[in-house]
């Protein structure tokens, strides 16, 4: 076996990544990520126990936040940039250590290991995930492994917003101190997922008043998918303090910005859509983004994951910058901001000011904007609609987007729904149906696009929101039905952040995740109503029964 990683919806056979990753990570990627994960096991368990001495080390908050971040699924495939990391955690880890007076017999091998970087690729192999026999200790662990890295993405974008909660830090560290325990049982580690989906409403909340604070509320607004007449940038991924500081540096340049899949909320906030040159949103979910990039003819900026390694004969190899924790081999890696500063994408922009015009590959519009703050402006409209039996039932149909055939389904189902049916999204599971005709229902749209995966926290506050108006006792109990595609781990954080609201019959699909062992599966159907997907014409028929 090459590898082993399972942590996203298409592993390879619904089972592991053994050869290489379907996200397109080597055997050689894929272990030093295992290693960087276990070395930011025993910081934590350090900075843990400092913690309850008040003598937390701000720099491990933010490396451990970071190395999560780099880890998740197409974030980071530079070898040597996270062997770097490696090395620097290790430094780290031995610094912290140095402020403890605790027995290394008491510490798990994630502390106390610290080979040279000749013996980095040895010891990898010996610490990824199936270093856990039990297969049902194993998946819990795994379960609030995935959930905190899609917490750290949300922590680490509103930390670049200057926004942060210690108690993030804390929990984050503690939960990582627990899952390296070798004694630790299935009811700890199953109460412990809960407290994760807890802390993870907490994570969402910090980030969505982190960007409302610097951008305003999201707004309605209609975004252009056409081309203009400039040469332009296409930014992808999540972070909007990025995109900001690149609006700011192409302002009077004659370089438009375009907006790539997750990155299309952009537009919906008023202090970055005041930008004249952010001229729109060019082509769709992140996994079809090397036809996208062929055609864009500028430079492309990765701020976060969502990267698909490009083909060896792709023409546009040359043009791909990253920033952040994202990271590609080959790729110019755009350095951090320094304190009072901004990050400087100057080399991009002449890049760009050397680029053809983009080609036009679609025209028209997409309508988005329906974060909470937007939707409980229009609360009475859409109260009268629901009593007047206009809007029969409301969909979440949030999650994310991917490759697999099986995905159509997610099409397939916004176009069978009754017109009298409204679908509540973040996210780029959105591209599957928001350029559809679905038309509206009185005036209200009949997809209602709250943003990226972390604004899902939007369509929880909406529902809670709802259950007050409609004076009920259970969230379960408003016209509300979850069918939720997922890819990676913010869509887990997600996940549990549901169940911790008490959200019962959740349906995951395309698949369910891999890594839920089968007894663990159980402990999610009998216990929260987890299930999985059939056929579009069976599962309207269900929800609309229910």
């Amino acid at each position: 076996m090459n590898m082993f990683c399972y942590q996203c919806q298409e592993t390879s056979k619904g089972t592991g990544c053994t050869i290489k990753g379907v996200c397109g990570k080597t055997p050689e990627v894929s272990d030093i990520q295992d290693l960087l994960l276990f070395v930011t096991k025993g910081i934590a368990v350090y900075n843990d126990l400092l913690r309850k001495e008040n003598k937390a080390s701000k720099e491990a908050d933010i490396f451990i936040t970071d190395a999560l971040f780099t880890s998740i699924t197409n974030a980071n495939f530079d070898f040597e940039a996270i062997k770097k990391k490696v090395t620097q955690g290790l430094a780290l880890k031995s610094e912290l250590a140095g402020q403890l007076n605790v027995s290394s017999a008491n510490l798990p091998d994630a502390c106390t290991w610290n080979g040279a970087e000749s013996e980095y690729m040895t010891k990898a192999k010996e610490v990824g995930v199936l270093s856990t026999k039990d297969e049902d200790i194993r998946s819990l662990k795994e379960l609030i492994h995935y959930g905190i890295k899609g917490m750290a993405a949300y922590v680490e974008h509103a930390y670049n917003l200057n926004s942060t909660d210690d108690e993030l830090f804390k929990f984050m560290q503690y939960a990582l101190a627990q899952i390296t325990r070798e004694d630790i049982g299935a009811d700890e580690l199953i109460a412990l997922t809960l407290e994760t989906g807890k802390v993870g409403v907490q994570a969402m909340a910090l980030l969505d008043s982190a960007n409302t604070g610097r951008f305003g509320n999201p707004e309605i607004s209609e975004v252009n998918i056409g081309v203009g007449k400039n040469p332009g940038i296409l930014i992808s991924g999540h972070d909007l303090r990025d995109i900001e500081e690149l609006l700011q540096q192409t302002e009077g340049t004659g370089i438009d910005v375009y907006t790539h899949s997750e990155m299309l909320p952009a537009h919906y906030y008023p202090e970055l859509k005041k930008y004249k040159h952010l001229v729109g949103n060019y082509g769709g979910a992140w996994w079809q983004q090397k036809e996208d990039f062929e055609a864009f003819n500028g430079p492309i900026l990765f701020t976060t994951n969502c990267i698909v390694p490009p083909a060896a004969n792709a023409t546009y190899k040359h043009k791909i910058f990253t920033t952040g924790s994202a990271g590609l081999d080959g790729a110019k890696h755009i350095a951090e901001r320094k304190e009072g500063t901004q990050k400087d994408f100057s080399e991009i922009i002449e890049m760009a000011k050397q680029s053809q015009v983009p080609r036009q590959i679609e025209e028209g519009t997409i309508v988005g904007g329906f974060a909470h703050a937007q939707v409980m402006a229009l609360v009475d409209k859409v109260v009268d609609a629901v009593k007047s039996g206009a809007i029969r039932k409301f969909f979440v149909m949030a999650g994310c987007d991917g490759r697999m055939k099986s995905r159509s389904y997610y099409t397939d189902f916004a176009e069978a729904l009754p017109n009298d049916t409204v679908i509540l999204t973040a996210g780029c599971a959105k591209y599957r149906y928001n350029k559809l005709p679905l038309g509206d229902i009185g005036g209200i749209p009949r997809v209602l696009d709250a943003g990226q995966c972390n604004d899902s926290y939007s369509l929880a506050v909406i529902a809670l929101k709802l259950k007050e108006v409609f004076g009920l006792e259970d969230i379960n109990d408003l016209p509300i039905a979850f069918n939720i595609a997922w890819y990676e781990q913010k869509a887990v954080i997600v996940l549990l952040a549901l169940l911790h609201l008490g959200v019962k019959n959740i349906h995951l699909g395309p698949t369910l995740p891999g890594f839920l062992s089968p007894n663990v599966a159980k402990v999610l159907v009998e216990n929260f109503g987890i299930g999985g997907i059939s056929t579009v014409e069976k599962d309207i028929e269900m929800f609309l029964a229910s």
